[in-house]
């Protein structure tokens, strides 16, 4: 076989180095889109990844409070048994444990069956927590370049967003469909694609399905709409500001790609719309149609228990909000009072009306009720900020160096406060956050018990009495010992380690004593402490 000539080779040579490989081929179809960014776009990435960060990092180092226990077990119970009916006296909708599902199920693919884990759980409310920040960089056109990531990074690191971020409740789910709702409300107007009408369909009945308390925001909303319209027609407001003809000009010029629109009759696009609400509602309070109708029954029903529980429970008086909010979020406050001024006395952007009215009902509505807990505060910060941001814009306009100071030491503040409650005071009762959470020493009989399982050759199946009635988030802890019990009173027990409350010692010292040692006590929060004792003849 001839072998080919030496040119024949420096041809192939200079062919094979012309030709682009895989990776050469990939950027030049990037590059154009990143050279079309803007600095708006690279400060909104900066922004939205510092938010994941600082919602994301530790996330299992701060033990589970008392409500994310519970919600903890129902979580177990749907992941390892498919089971969840709504409780209409549990106070909280389905949407919660659905979501944490699906990460729990990703994360038991990766690590089998430690995928149902503290991290799992919380990596649900971090990413709803990113997603608000989200939110407010897509008000862009309401609220300006400037304000929208004044708005983005004041949510970013808002002491109580990242605190609850952190924290396996409902809280930041209900915040972000309630934020979904507005900025879907706002864009199916702006660019008149069905789309968006669906997307706030959706958002409204996620929210419903997330918690009861949808109706106070609801009324506000109810409210703060015909007040805003109201209150611009008394100040002579023209209905064509300069705001809504920029974007009655962005809907001009995205009638072509909106063109599906003329496919949809006004009735059939709002009728679909109430249907893809209704049927949401209805699977998430069905838990997919297994508690038909009983849970879509029960969603109405609940109502009677909040109102019960709304004046009986966790009483504060009217000024509670705002003591907290002082303490915990004074960024927020100054600037979203200043940004409610300045859009009532401006009133020449409809959206910033309207957020400095939903600022002052939903402070109002949740001020005037009885029933008051820190993590409802956030429903207060979500519009505050929205007028924050507003607020910041007019001062950017104005002063552009003033702007930026005043912004970044706002958000310098609320970075501050935050990594201080979330990482190092997270247990702390000053804090205005902290809510009797459980001290980070619980974390320590937890660890006791693991080491006095790993040394005892029944292992995780080794018999548990837990005798204390305040015991959660224990159950959480203790979700892979099958012979844990719970009684809620001292009982006789011969199983190897007790659980006890302080005031219980006594009783089990006396009827039990010649059997158990007790080798630790462990503060679970403010009030409780707890006593691990152990059967004398089991090794430790």
């Amino acid at each position: 076989m001839t072998q080919p000539s030496s040119r024949a080779k420096r041809r192939k040579a200079r062919a094979q180095q012309a030709e682009p490989s895989a990776g050469q081929r990939i950027i030049p179809a990037i590059a154009p889109a990143v050279r079309r960014l803007r600095p708006w776009h690279w400060a909104a990435f900066s922004i939205l990844g510092a938010a994941a960060v600082i919602r994301l990092i530790y996330p299992d180092m701060k033990p589970l409070h008392h409500d994310e226990g519970v919600n903890g077990l129902f979580l177990t119970t749907l992941f390892r048994n498919g089971y969840y009916h709504y409780d209409p006296s549990n106070y909280h909708g389905p949407t919660l444990y659905y979501f944490a599902w699906i990460t729990t199920t990703i994360n038991s693919f990766f690590y089998g069956k430690e995928g149902l884990s503290t991290s799992a759980i919380r990596l649900v409310t971090a990413l709803f927590g990113v997603g608000i920040v989200w939110l407010m960089l897509c008000l862009r056109r309401q609220l300006g370049d400037f304000g929208s990531l004044s708005a983005a990074a004041l949510a970013a690191v808002s002491p109580g967003l990242v605190f609850f971020s952190r924290y396996f409740i409902h809280e930041i789910l209900f915040v972000f469909f309630s934020l979904g709702v507005v900025v879907a409300v706002l864009r199916f107007p702006e660019t008149q694609r069905p789309r968006y009408l669906m997307l706030a369909s959706l958002s409204a009945a996620l929210l419903c399905a997330t918690k009861e308390t949808w109706v106070i925001t609801v009324a506000v909303w109810l409210i703060a709409i015909p007040c805003t319209r109201i209150y611009l027609r008394l100040r002579r407001i023209p209905e064509e500001s300069a705001a809504l003809r920029v974007r009655r000009e962005y809907a001009s010029s995205t009638q072509g790609a909106a063109s599906g629109k003329r496919d949809w009759s006004t009735l059939q696009l709002y009728a679909t719309a109430a249907l893809l609400f209704v049927a949401v509602w209805v699977l998430f309070y069905s838990s997919f149609f297994t508690n038909f109708p009983q849970g879509v029954y029960d969603s109405v029903r609940t109502f009677g228990y909040w109102f019960k529980t709304s004046s009986s429970a966790h009483t504060y008086g009217p000024d509670q909000y705002l003591t907290w909010l002082r303490k915990a979020e004074t960024s927020v406050l100054i600037l979203g009072a200043l940004g409610v001024i300045t859009a009532l006395v401006q009133a020449t952007n409809r959206f910033a009306v309207f957020a400095a009215f939903w600022s002052l009902g939903i402070l109002s509505a949740y001020s005037l009720v009885h029933y008051k807990t820190p993590w409802l505060a956030l429903n207060i910060v979500l519009p505050f900020i929205l007028a924050a941001g507003y607020g910041l814009e007019q001062l950017y306009r104005w002063r552009r160096p003033l702007g930026v100071m005043v912004a970044t030491i706002a958000v310098g503040v609320c970075l501050y406060q935050a990594i201080y409650v979330s990482f190092f005071h997270y247990d702390d009762d000053t804090q205005a956050y902290v809510y009797a959470h459980t001290r980070r020493e619980f974390l320590s009989l937890v660890n006791e018990i693991d080491s006095i399982a790993a040394g005892n050759p029944a292992g995780k199946d080794i018999g548990i009495t837990v005798m204390s009635p305040e015991h959660w988030p224990l159950p959480w802890y203790l979700r892979d010992y099958k012979n844990a019990g719970y009684w809620g009173q001292v009982t006789d027990s011969s199983e190897p380690i007790l659980v006890v409350r302080e005031d219980q010692v006594a009783e089990v010292d006396r009827r039990l004593g010649n059997r158990y040692r007790q080798i630790g006590s462990y503060d679970l929060r403010p009030g409780v402490r707890l006593y691990l004792y152990l059967r004398k003849d089991v090794q430790r």
